[in-house]
Protein backbone atom coordinates (compact mmCIF):
# COMPACT_ATOMS: atom_id res chain seq x y z
CA UNK A 1 0.00 0.00 0.00
CA UNK A 2 1.08 3.37 -0.41
CA UNK A 3 1.91 5.55 2.23
CA UNK A 4 -0.77 8.18 2.00
CA UNK A 5 -3.32 4.71 1.95
CA UNK A 6 -1.50 3.64 5.42
CA UNK A 7 -1.54 7.14 6.91
CA UNK A 8 -5.28 7.46 6.29
CA UNK A 9 -6.24 4.02 7.21
CA UNK A 10 -3.81 5.19 11.01
CA UNK A 11 -5.95 8.36 11.07
CA UNK A 12 -9.38 6.61 10.73
CA UNK A 13 -8.82 3.81 13.13
CA UNK A 14 -7.31 6.19 15.72
CA UNK A 15 -10.60 8.22 14.64
CA UNK A 16 -12.46 5.34 15.86
CA UNK A 17 -11.16 4.25 18.74
CA UNK A 18 -11.32 7.76 20.38
CA UNK A 19 -14.95 8.12 19.25
CA UNK A 20 -16.14 4.94 20.30
CA UNK A 21 -13.83 4.78 23.69
CA UNK A 22 -14.06 8.40 24.59
CA UNK A 23 -17.57 8.28 23.42
CA UNK A 24 -18.67 6.02 25.38
CA UNK A 25 -17.71 7.24 28.43
CA UNK A 26 -18.83 10.17 27.50
CA UNK A 27 -22.29 9.88 26.11
CA UNK A 28 -23.61 6.08 26.55
CA UNK A 29 -21.76 6.17 30.21
CA UNK A 30 -23.37 9.35 31.14
CA UNK A 31 -26.71 8.45 31.26
CA UNK A 32 -27.74 6.00 34.28
CA UNK A 33 -30.35 4.23 32.42
CA UNK A 34 -27.90 3.17 29.99
CA UNK A 35 -25.58 1.56 32.46
CA UNK A 36 -22.78 0.72 30.57
CA UNK A 37 -20.46 1.55 33.32
CA UNK A 38 -16.96 0.63 33.67
CA UNK A 39 -17.14 -2.62 31.97
CA UNK A 40 -18.81 -1.10 29.13
CA UNK A 41 -16.37 1.41 28.39
CA UNK A 42 -13.40 -0.96 28.74
CA UNK A 43 -15.39 -3.30 26.27
CA UNK A 44 -15.76 -0.46 23.98
CA UNK A 45 -11.80 0.74 23.79
CA UNK A 46 -11.10 -3.40 23.11
CA UNK A 47 -13.89 -3.18 20.45
CA UNK A 48 -12.50 0.08 18.41
CA UNK A 49 -9.46 -1.93 18.49
CA UNK A 50 -10.77 -5.15 17.78
CA UNK A 51 -13.01 -3.85 14.60
CA UNK A 52 -10.24 -1.43 12.82
CA UNK A 53 -7.65 -4.06 13.34
CA UNK A 54 -9.74 -6.39 10.82
CA UNK A 55 -10.90 -3.46 8.70
CA UNK A 56 -7.49 -1.66 7.94
CA UNK A 57 -5.04 -3.80 9.73
CA UNK A 58 -3.95 -5.22 6.90
CA UNK A 59 -3.34 -2.00 4.94
CA UNK A 60 -1.27 0.12 8.00
CA UNK A 61 -0.43 -2.51 10.30
CA UNK A 62 -3.32 -1.51 13.13
CA UNK A 63 -0.99 0.52 15.29
CA UNK A 64 -3.92 3.46 15.86
CA UNK A 65 -1.17 4.61 19.08
CA UNK A 66 2.10 6.63 18.73
CA UNK A 67 3.20 4.89 21.93
CA UNK A 68 2.21 1.75 19.80
CA UNK A 69 4.74 2.55 16.68
CA UNK A 70 7.70 3.48 18.16
CA UNK A 71 7.39 0.38 20.58
CA UNK A 72 7.48 -1.14 17.24
CA UNK A 73 10.06 0.84 15.79
CA UNK A 74 12.17 -0.68 19.01
CA UNK A 75 11.06 -3.77 18.41
CA UNK A 76 12.55 -4.42 14.99
CA UNK A 77 8.40 -4.46 13.11
CA UNK A 78 8.71 -1.20 11.49
CA UNK A 79 10.66 1.63 10.13
CA UNK A 80 11.60 5.01 11.02
CA UNK A 81 11.11 6.41 8.22
CA UNK A 82 7.04 5.99 8.10
CA UNK A 83 7.21 6.87 12.18
CA UNK A 84 6.63 10.43 12.48
CA UNK A 85 3.96 10.43 9.40
CA UNK A 86 1.67 7.63 11.43
CA UNK A 87 2.08 9.58 14.87
CA UNK A 88 0.91 12.90 12.94
CA UNK A 89 -1.93 10.56 11.27
CA UNK A 90 -2.73 9.08 14.82
CA UNK A 91 -3.11 12.36 16.78
CA UNK A 92 -5.23 13.96 13.74
CA UNK A 93 -7.55 11.33 13.85
CA UNK A 94 -7.78 11.40 17.78
CA UNK A 95 -8.45 15.42 17.60
CA UNK A 96 -11.11 14.86 14.81
CA UNK A 97 -12.72 12.06 16.95
CA UNK A 98 -12.56 14.36 19.78
CA UNK A 99 -13.83 17.42 18.15
CA UNK A 100 -16.45 15.28 17.01
CA UNK A 101 -17.56 14.36 20.40
CA UNK A 102 -17.36 18.36 21.39
CA UNK A 103 -19.88 18.98 18.74
CA UNK A 104 -22.26 16.03 19.32
CA UNK A 105 -21.99 17.58 23.60
CA UNK A 106 -22.56 20.89 23.11
CA UNK A 107 -25.52 20.31 20.98
CA UNK A 108 -27.18 17.85 24.02
CA UNK A 109 -29.74 19.13 26.78
CA UNK A 110 -26.83 20.72 29.15
CA UNK A 111 -25.08 22.40 26.00
CA UNK A 112 -21.16 23.39 26.02
CA UNK A 113 -21.11 22.60 29.33
CA UNK A 114 -21.05 18.81 29.09
CA UNK A 115 -17.78 18.94 27.06
CA UNK A 116 -16.22 19.33 30.49
CA UNK A 117 -12.89 17.41 29.74
CA UNK A 118 -13.58 15.57 27.47
CA UNK A 119 -13.04 12.17 29.44
CA UNK A 120 -9.03 12.89 29.30
CA UNK A 121 -6.26 11.43 31.33
CA UNK A 122 -5.06 12.36 34.43
CA UNK A 123 -3.64 12.21 37.94
CA UNK A 124 -4.09 13.38 41.42
CA UNK A 125 -7.77 15.15 41.60
CA UNK A 126 -7.58 14.69 38.24
CA UNK A 127 -7.73 10.95 38.66
CA UNK A 128 -10.91 9.27 38.55
CA UNK A 129 -9.69 7.26 42.10
CA UNK A 130 -7.70 10.22 43.45
CA UNK A 131 -4.28 8.39 42.34
CA UNK A 132 -0.88 10.59 43.05
CA UNK A 133 1.67 10.89 39.58
CA UNK A 134 3.77 7.72 41.21
CA UNK A 135 1.18 5.52 40.64
CA UNK A 136 0.26 6.75 37.41
CA UNK A 137 3.27 6.61 35.88
CA UNK A 138 3.33 2.64 37.20
CA UNK A 139 0.27 2.04 36.04
CA UNK A 140 0.95 3.62 32.88
CA UNK A 141 4.27 2.08 32.05
CA UNK A 142 3.40 -1.74 33.02
CA UNK A 143 -0.10 -1.45 30.44
CA UNK A 144 1.34 -0.46 27.79
CA UNK A 145 4.52 -2.59 28.12
CA UNK A 146 2.50 -5.89 28.81
CA UNK A 147 0.23 -4.32 25.61
CA UNK A 148 3.17 -4.22 23.08
CA UNK A 149 4.34 -7.47 24.32
CA UNK A 150 0.53 -9.11 23.46
CA UNK A 151 0.90 -7.22 20.23
CA UNK A 152 4.14 -8.89 19.14
CA UNK A 153 3.19 -12.02 20.58
CA UNK A 154 -0.05 -12.11 18.75
CA UNK A 155 1.42 -10.64 14.99
CA UNK A 156 4.12 -13.09 15.42
CA UNK A 157 4.59 -15.10 12.37
CA UNK A 158 4.45 -18.58 14.63
CA UNK A 159 1.05 -17.25 16.38
CA UNK A 160 -1.98 -18.83 14.81
CA UNK A 161 -3.28 -16.75 12.52
CA UNK A 162 -6.22 -14.81 12.22
CA UNK A 163 -6.58 -14.05 15.55
CA UNK A 164 -4.73 -11.24 16.49
CA UNK A 165 -7.27 -8.58 16.63
CA UNK A 166 -8.96 -10.81 19.08
CA UNK A 167 -5.90 -10.82 21.69
CA UNK A 168 -5.40 -7.36 21.29
CA UNK A 169 -8.69 -6.09 21.60
CA UNK A 170 -9.22 -8.11 24.82
CA UNK A 171 -5.90 -7.04 25.73
CA UNK A 172 -7.15 -3.64 25.80
CA UNK A 173 -10.21 -3.99 27.14
CA UNK A 174 -8.61 -5.85 30.26
CA UNK A 175 -6.05 -2.67 30.72
CA UNK A 176 -9.07 -0.68 30.71
CA UNK A 177 -10.84 -2.54 33.97
CA UNK A 178 -7.92 -2.04 35.58
CA UNK A 179 -6.68 1.42 34.85
CA UNK A 180 -9.55 3.32 34.71
CA UNK A 181 -9.87 4.12 38.29
CA UNK A 182 -5.95 5.14 38.20
CA UNK A 183 -5.43 7.53 34.96
CA UNK A 184 -8.81 7.26 33.31
CA UNK A 185 -6.47 4.76 31.16
CA UNK A 186 -4.10 6.22 28.19
CA UNK A 187 -1.69 3.56 27.28
CA UNK A 188 -2.27 5.60 23.63
CA UNK A 189 -0.54 9.50 23.80
CA UNK A 190 -3.07 10.02 20.44
CA UNK A 191 -5.86 9.20 22.78
CA UNK A 192 -5.23 11.78 25.52
CA UNK A 193 -3.74 14.32 23.03
CA UNK A 194 -7.12 14.55 21.53
CA UNK A 195 -9.05 15.05 24.37
CA UNK A 196 -6.87 17.29 26.05
CA UNK A 197 -6.76 19.60 23.20
CA UNK A 198 -10.61 19.87 21.95
CA UNK A 199 -11.44 20.26 25.47
CA UNK A 200 -8.80 22.63 26.54
CA UNK A 201 -8.50 21.55 30.11
CA UNK A 202 -6.74 23.26 31.58
CA UNK A 203 -5.67 20.41 33.93
CA UNK A 204 -5.22 17.99 31.08
CA UNK A 205 -3.01 20.28 29.44
CA UNK A 206 -0.53 20.25 32.21
CA UNK A 207 -0.81 16.67 32.81
CA UNK A 208 -0.71 16.12 28.78
CA UNK A 209 2.86 15.27 29.28
CA UNK A 210 2.87 11.92 31.36
CA UNK A 211 0.42 10.10 29.08
CA UNK A 212 3.63 10.78 26.25
CA UNK A 213 6.43 9.71 28.13
CA UNK A 214 4.89 7.00 30.19
CA UNK A 215 3.48 4.78 27.48
CA UNK A 216 6.50 5.61 24.91
CA UNK A 217 8.36 4.19 27.46
CA UNK A 218 6.01 1.36 28.36
CA UNK A 219 6.15 0.74 25.16
CA UNK A 220 10.15 0.51 24.71
CA UNK A 221 10.08 -2.04 27.54
CA UNK A 222 7.51 -4.06 26.59
CA UNK A 223 9.25 -4.78 22.73
CA UNK A 224 12.77 -5.21 24.64
CA UNK A 225 11.18 -7.55 26.91
CA UNK A 226 9.83 -9.61 23.86
CA UNK A 227 13.18 -9.44 21.83
CA UNK A 228 15.05 -10.61 24.81
CA UNK A 229 12.39 -13.34 25.52
CA UNK A 230 12.29 -14.90 21.82
CA UNK A 231 16.46 -14.55 22.10
CA UNK A 232 17.98 -16.07 19.26
CA UNK A 233 14.72 -17.31 17.64
CA UNK A 234 13.26 -13.72 17.46
CA UNK A 235 11.26 -13.07 14.16
CA UNK A 236 13.32 -10.92 11.10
Amino acid sequence: MHLHNRLFAEFFGTLWLVLGGVGSAKLAAAFPDVGIGLVGVSFAFGLTVLTMAYAVGHISGGHFNPAISIGLWFGGRFGFAELIPYIIAQVAGACAAAAILALILANGPEGSAAIGNLASNGFGEASPGKFNLIAVIITEVVMTAAFLMVIMGATDKRAPAGFAPLAIGMCLTLIHLISIPVSNTSVNPARSTGPALISMDATAMTQLWVFWAAPIAGAIIGALAYRALMGSSQED
